[in-house]
């Protein structure tokens, strides 16, 4: 697995990760509903139009798992145990269809776990980005990451 070990992170360390995602409106729509958010903002279209955006939102807790999904596979991929926790989670700037979202992490924390030995706990600074650069989204999360195994 492409994942990192706990050891193998850094405070400081940084991922521009490659992937990156255009978001449609059938994205929006589609989870808006499947998570029983009938926000106008986000399904319609003729309500969004008359807002100080002038069409819908994008959905921003979508935003926010596309933002924490693109960071997996240079991170966490089979290396974590789960997610612990997110804080200080901002949405800067909106989204809206047909933005693309690109994402970057900062290292911002790490410690041995007290609790569970050959685990730490690692504190990811999550940042996405638009296709014209401007932020969009921040979170902090905590993940539970598992020690390199021993030989």
């Amino acid at each position: 697995m492409p994942g990192l070990y706990f050891e193998e992170f850094h405070v400081g360390q940084e991922f521009h990760h490659a992937f990156s995602r255009t978001v449609t409106e059938m994205d929006n729509t589609m989870f808006s509903l499947l998570t029983m958010n009938p926000q106008p903002l986000h399904i319609d279209a003729h309500f969004s139009e008359n807002t100080e955006f002038g069409q819908r939102l994008f959905n921003s807790m979508y935003t926010l798992g596309i933002m924490i999904g693109m960071t997996v596979y240079d991170t966490t991929l089979g290396t974590t145990i789960g997610n612990l926790g997110m804080t200080e989670v901002r949405f800067p700037k909106p989204v809206f269809h047909g933005d693309t979202l690109k994402a970057h992490t900062k290292v911002v924390g790490k410690r041995e776990s007290k609790s569970r030995p050959n685990q730490g706990i690692v504190e990811f600074e999550h940042t996405a980005t638009n296709q014209r650069g401007e932020v969009v989204a921040i979170c902090r999360r905590s993940g539970l990451m598992h020690c390199k195994p021993k030989a």
